[in-house]
């Protein structure tokens, strides 16, 4: 079983800790199983060479950037430009929604 995580694909998170403290970005993919979030622009790593794939994804192969994930402990959700923590209550139509614990909004 994973667990629940309070932050999710698409939003707009800024680096608590670590060597990205500060930073702002949009979260890229999660991954549950580990808890760790990539967030776009943030902890790009060294740059890794590709070879030239037959497919259509990378014709050309050449040097690409990778992204590195970082904790999901280490990042707080932005919501109204503040970083806020996030709850989680029942809503309309009895459905679990997210909501920004410093302001009571829904996210």
């Amino acid at each position: 079983m994973q667990k629940k995580l309070k932050i999710k694909k698409g939003d707009t998170v800024k680096v608590i800790a670590g060597a990205a403290l500060g930073q702002e970005g949009v979260i890229l993919d999660v991954d549950y199983k580990k808890e760790r979030v990539f967030v776009e622009g943030l902890s790009v790593v060294n740059k890794k060479h590709v070879k030239p794939q037959s497919d259509k994804s990378n014709p050309d192969g050449g040097i690409v950037d990778k992204d590195r994930s970082i904790h999901v402990s280490n990042v707080m959700l932005v919501h109204n430009g503040e970083t806020t923590k996030v709850g989680r209550k029942i809503g309309e139509n009895n459905k679990l929604v997210r909501f920004a614990k410093k302001t009571g909004e829904e996210i």
